[in-house]
């Protein structure tokens, strides 16, 4: 068995750097592109890229490569409904594929994440709200959920809330690479002659930090816990 546990596939390092800073890197190669692992003793990260295609194809790495016994989709997601504030912690227990309407049940707490194939602006959150009663949205979590059930893996969702309800995101699309990167230096450029753009994003940087650290810090404890539950069922089994 291997000793990695759980995967958690996020699409961004930003997202999950407090987590892995010191976390041994590994760097392989599967199906022709190259992906960068983070290993601890008990958990695995990849950070897939932006999007459905890019989290199936890290999901399909770190599976085959690693053989956890879950993933854990991880990562920011932005508040559909008023309640949900920055920085905090979403564990739904559903997730909606919007493409098809598919969707996944979590064993996990309550709520509704929708996976959309686009950044959503403030006038798609409040439609997709009110279409599937969903709470928060993101781009990769359906991905993740689909190829935990094709291998038959345990899977969960932990999101941090990184945009309120009711903010307009910069449009970012187009910046966003065919597999799932994102253009830093191109978005930089075309920010710095539209000064209008300023201050949203200073707020964006500020709720992006701040759901990180609340993100990683879920993190740590989750696998902890997961940790000490499979100590215990060791224990336990050695008793028997």
């Amino acid at each position: 068995m291997s000793p990695h546990r759980l995967a958690i596939v996020a699409a961004l390092e930003r997202e999950v750097r407090g987590l892995v800073k010191n976390w041994k890197v590994v760097t392989q190669q599967y199906e022709g592109r190259v992906f960068r692992f983070y290993e601890s003793q008990r958990a695995i990260v990849v950070c897939g890229g932006i999007g459905a295609e890019a989290a199936r194809r890290a999901s399909e790495a770190v599976v085959k490569l690693y053989r956890p016994e879950m993933l854990i989709s991880a990562g920011f997601a932005g508040a559909l409904a008023p309640q949900m504030k920055v920085g905090q912690i979403f564990l739904p227990s559903r997730v909606i594929d919007a493409k098809d309407g598919s969707s996944t049940q979590v064993d996990s707490e309550s709520g509704i994440l929708i996976s959309v194939a686009s950044v959503a602006s403030a006038e798609q959150k409040s439609r997709l709200a009110d279409a599937y009663g969903a709470q928060a949205v993101d781009m990769e979590a359906a991905a993740v959920a689909v190829a935990a059930r094709r291998h038959e893996l345990g899977f969960v969702a932990i999101k941090a809330i990184s945009d309120g309800s009711d903010f307009e995101m910069p449009s970012m699309d187009r910046f966003i690479t065919s597999d799932g990167q994102f253009r830093t230096g191109a978005f930089a450029r075309f920010s710095a002659v539209r000064p209008w753009l300023w201050p949203r994003l200073v707020r964006l940087s500020r709720h992006s930090a701040k759901a990180s650290d609340a993100l990683c810090s879920e993190l740590g404890r989750y696998i902890g816990e997961a940790d000490r539950a499979n100590s215990q069922e060791l224990q336990t089994a050695s008793r028997v």
